[in-house]
């Protein structure tokens, strides 16, 4: 574009100017460098940089600087339940089997609670039944607990939260763990799968008293394990279990996750000699996990993060939609949604595993367009989610922490793994680490996505203001047909260009997120930097005040020196100080240009004019910059300027203000406009 404005007024020069082909292409040459945006490249990417420093603040790395901008445009968030929008602190708050139900207090992994039935304390000395489902789910396990130090001053957690809380259970029902394992040492490990929904562990029973050399334990999810059962424990006794039975797990099961708990049942089975093959090798799930005895359900809370409701309502009131995609219950992972405000209706539609197995692409985006949870899914059907997103026209940030959710932050828009409980696999294929597994902190890299590109648009506007001042002298010129001498020469272009406007334009790419930038939908993706708003603002707005401010500033001079009466000089002191005077002009235009760019709508007075500190410095660099071309001798014949006096800058000063205070009264006008319509 630039290039061809160059051709059009080099051809206008010679043949309507009649100026010789020598000046033409100088003049030529001036255009192109007045309206080519030299400082736009270093000061995006400075930008973007800068984007990246305030999202390390906030929990979020990004691997790609482009992520930052592509964040910005976000439509669709696809997350995962727990740990991002819960706490992941897991604390078992009910113990439920088919002939008695318990309460367990206590929070955290300290084993500071009780096991209460009817309000009265129970051990493994008065409940036996209660003693085996505590030893069943606490072998059944992996984590460990560990006890407060010189480092913690709390209890931590080495493994999974939830195979912890099993533990701290046990220990609150009065089990000795260490002895425990020492009873039933672990043979083998069936470990848990996506499509099993559960674990297994074998082991040996010492004890001589015992018909059964092996016992297994299961644990997981309750309508998969309760397939796998055909005894009850009740009454201290086995039972056949019975459809009446199932039904009442069922119920109960569905009762903890509509209050939002997650639930795991826990089974055992004896294990004969003549029952199963020798070789522990050969212990595969379709032989041990069969004619299971169910022993009871636990109920284990894990409550939302205190902040994700507010990154909830922040993502509605953007136009961000957030779809849950979990390995959890249904009815659990619509109570966590209901409880933060990521649905509202009253029967969201919930599609499982077997549901996206059964539909097409076409009914998945058809029920994409309701309010829907994904629920018991493995995490390979995010890619098939993100795929329709896509195809829908939707810009995708997609949560995992699995390598098996790799591909679909592959094939996300925007990537986002969990630092913390993350793979390696995972954090390799992201855009973004969230150091925190925060639900929260991808919404504040969202913003801080839509600041940043904000932030470009601002700088664009601002470069774009001088570079319209800039032309003007060289338009002037030419149809003058050089009656006007040239005032403001190729080498004081590029002193604004790649001196005096790169700081102040770097300052404005450190803006913080403007009040109420997410209180729009995203942008998209097609729409191009340099809108109609954009153009009009920086040419016919800040570029023409600044021409004018730029044009009489130079004409100012030569009246103080005679003009009209005498010749606009075209040479001499009196023309450098001419050119000065223009160069000058607008750069401290530049300075009140500065402030009005830093905010679109919101006033100046509100954000504090002290706020950026990089804009203060860059306003002064600008001036030092600019009385090192006006008072140092030896940059004189360089840049063809001159020394100035007291009444010159006293014109000069007037103009910084003057631009400040007109976009004040556009912007005032703006917001009241936007309120009448709203």
């Amino acid at each position: 574009m630039v290039f061809g404005i160059g051709v059009v007024f080099f051809a206008a020069a010679v043949l309507i100017a009649n100026i010789n082909i020598a000046e033409s292409f100088i003049f030529a040459m001036g255009m192109i460098v007045a309206f080519v945006p030299e400082g736009l490249l270093p000061t995006v990417t400075l930008s973007l940089a800068m984007g990246v420093q305030r999202m390390a603040k906030r929990n979020a790395l990004i691997k790609r600087l482009s992520s930052v901008e592509t964040l910005g445009c976000t439509t669709v968030i696809c997350t995962d339940k727990t740990g991002t929008l819960t706490r992941n602190e897991m604390t078992v708050n009910n113990i439920w089997m088919v002939d008695q139900q318990f309460r367990v207090t206590g929070t955290g992994y300290a084993p500071d609670g009780h096991i209460l039935k009817d309000e009265q304390p129970n051990t493994q000395d008065t409940n036996r039944a209660l003693r085996e489902i505590l030893v069943a789910a606490a072998l059944c396990n992996n984590a460990h607990l560990v006890p407060p130090d010189d480092v913690s001053s709390q209890w931590t957690v080495l493994g999974d939260p939830t195979e912890a809380a099993l533990q701290v259970a046990a220990q609150k029902g009065g089990l000795d763990l260490a002895a425990e394992a020492r009873q039933y040492p672990r043979l083998r490990e069936l470990p848990f799968e996506s499509r099993r929904k559960r674990m297994s562990t074998i082991h040996q029973i010492n004890d001589p008293t015992s018909e059964a050399a092996k016992i297994a334990f299961v644990k997981g999810a309750p309508k998969e394990v309760l397939g796998l059962c055909t005894q009850v424990l009740r009454d201290g006794q086995e039972q056949v279990l019975n459809e009446n039975l199932c039904t009442q797990i069922i119920a109960a099961n569905d009762e903890y996750a509509g209050s939002g708990l997650r639930v795991l049942a826990v089974a055992r089975r004896w294990l004969s000699n003549d029952k199963i093959p020798n070789n522990i090798s050969a212990y595969t799930s379709e032989i041990i996990e069969k004619d299971l005895t169910f022993l009871g359900l636990i109920a284990i809370s894990d409550p939302p993060r205190a902040e994700v409701a507010a990154a909830v309502e922040k993502c509605h009131n953007s136009g961000i939609r957030i779809i849950m995609i979990t390995g959890d219950y249904g009815l659990t992972a619509e109570s966590i949604a209901r409880q933060i405000g990521i649905i509202k209706s009253e029967r969201p539609r919930i599609l499982t595993d077997t549901d996206l197995e059964k539909i097409d692409q076409e009914a998945l985006k058809a029920a994409l367009r309701e309010e829907v949870i994904f629920a018991r899914v493995a995490p390979e059907r995010k890619l098939q989610v993100v795929k329709a997103l896509q195809e829908m026209g939707h810009v995708v940030a997609v949560t995992g922490d699995g390598v098996n959710d790799s591909p679909a932050l592959k094939k996300a828009d925007i990537g986002v793994a969990m630092g913390i409980a993350g793979t390696d696999v995972a954090k390799e294929a992201a855009d973004i680490i969230l150091t925190d597994d925060n639900f929260a902190s991808i919404v504040n890299a969202v913003e801080e996505g839509r600041a940043v590109y904000n932030n470009i648009r601002k700088f664009a506007v601002y470069v774009f203001n001088s570079n319209m001042a800039e032309a003007v002298p060289f338009i002037l010129y030419l149809f003058s047909r050089g009656g006007i001498p040239l005032p403001l020469t190729i080498m004081q272009v590029l002193s604004i260009d790649l001196g005096t406007d790169m700081v102040p334009a770097i300052g404005l790419g450190a803006e913080h997120p403007e009040f109420g930038i997410m209180n729009k939908p995203p942008r998209s993706q097609k729409e191009h930097l340099f809108t109609r708003n954009l153009i009009m603002r920086a040419f016919f707005w800040y570029g023409l005040i600044e021409s004018i401010a730029g044009i009489s500033a130079y004409f100012y001079l030569n009246w103080l020196n005679g003009w009209p009466a005498v010749r606009l000089a075209d040479g001499g002191t009196v023309y450098r100080m001419a050119t000065t005077m223009t160069l000058a002009a607008i750069v401290v235009s530049q300075i009140g240009a500065v402030f009005g760019c830093r905010t679109e709508r919101t006033s100046i007075f509100k954000i504090g004019f002290f706020s950026n500190k990089i804009v203060l410095l860059g306003i002064a660099v600008e001036l030092a910059l600019l009385c090192l071309l006006t008072y140092t001798p030896f940059l004189h014949n360089l840049f063809n300027t001159a020394p100035l006096g007291l009444r010159e800058w006293l014109f000069l000063a007037i103009w910084a203000p003057i631009i400040f205070l007109a976009d004040e009264l556009r912007k005032k006008f703006l917001r009241k406009k936007e309120q009448l319509g709203a």
